[in-house]
């Protein structure tokens, strides 16, 4: 099976087209993420007013000291991977977070 080459007038546009289109992902991604983590938040709020669960500071603080060390791995991960500094991956995951 042989590569797929691109002609070289067009190839300025693979490194300007490909994080851009991973930049307006991310910020979808992102931008759904948080709306999730709010309505989740806020159920949770209301199950603890209503009285149907019960939250301590202790469990929260227990329950966030589990799970922190695996999201810092995650982050560092991601910040190797994504093509962050990238003017137009940054462009592309603003438009979507304002569109997402």
């Amino acid at each position: 099976m042989s590569a797929v080459t691109v002609p070289p007038e067009l190839a300025w546009i693979v490194p300007v087209v490909v994080p851009f289109i991973i930049g307006l992902l991310i910020g979808f991604i992102v931008k759904r993420t948080i709306k999730l983590i709010f309505a989740i938040i806020l159920l949770v709020i209301i199950l603890v007013i209503t009285g149907y669960i019960s939250v301590t500071f202790q469990d929260l603080y227990d329950k966030a000291m589990e799970f922190l060390p695996t999201v810092i791995n995650l982050g560092s991960s991601l910040g190797n991977i994504l093509p962050y500094s990238s003017l137009t991956f940054i462009i592309g995951l603003l438009l979507g977070l304002w569109k997402g």
